[in-house]
């Protein structure tokens, strides 16, 4: 995922957008960095429930122990919230997963002030998927 910000350059980024409109199109742009995600990753097993757009994650663990991750949507913001928790958890180990709270990044970006209850959820669904998925790795 070299394409993808890590942690502080995403906050970074965020800070400098002068406003909404601006952070949901640098979402949007972040999406657009996911590379694309094979046919056959699109499966039951992949799809995140509780979201209302179709959303698809996978997760490999590597050789070193740390986790890949791959991910895609049918709805651009969604796709680009897939990157920015990609971003949050990018070449950490699964133990690594459950012991990093992900939820103070989306306060300090503001984005749980700005989305709108299903995608609140959905990205509630997404950590869970992750951490229950990290945990099944240790």
């Amino acid at each position: 995922m070299a394409t993808l910000p890590d942690k502080e350059k995403l906050v970074r980024n965020f800070h400098r957008c002068a406003n909404w409109e601006e952070k949901y199109l640098y979402i949007i742009e972040l999406g657009g960095a996911l590379p694309p995600l094979a046919d056959s990753d699109r499966r039951s097993d992949n799809k995140i429930a509780g979201c209302q757009s179709q959303v698809w994650i996978v997760m490999t663990q590597q050789a070193d122990g740390r986790v890949a991750l791959a991910g895609d949507s049918d709805a651009a913001i969604v796709k680009g919230l897939i990157a920015v928790v990609f971003s949050l958890y990018d070449q950490l180990t699964p133990q690594q997963i459950l012991d990093v709270d992900v939820r103070p990044w989306f306060s300090d970006l503001a984005l749980t002030a700005h989305l709108t209850p299903s995608r609140s959820q959905g990205l509630e669904a997404m950590i869970r998927a992750i951490r229950q998925r990290a945990q099944a790795l240790i």
